[in-house]
């Protein structure tokens, strides 16, 4: 298998989204009493956290990028 980029703004939207899942799945059982409104912010805020992260991540990459194009032109 060929290795691939590690994306942690991915990382963390599927740990948000696993988390309100549990937190759904811990609802439905019975062990937890969450209000319904609860885990939509925390979702939203998870997946903004994650673009933010994402966008931080491509910027820092392409700088790197272009800073190796560069040394190889000269």
């Amino acid at each position: 298998m060929r290795r691939h980029e590690f994306q942690p703004g991915r990382l963390i939207a599927g740990l948000v989204l696993l988390l309100a899942g549990v937190l759904y799945l811990a609802e439905t059982t019975g062990e937890a009493d969450l209000p319904w409104y609860a885990v939509i912010p925390m979702t939203a805020g998870g997946l903004t956290l994650a673009a933010l992260v994402g966008l931080v991540t491509y910027a820092v990459r392409r700088d790197r990028r272009e800073a190796i194009s560069e040394s190889s032109d000269r």
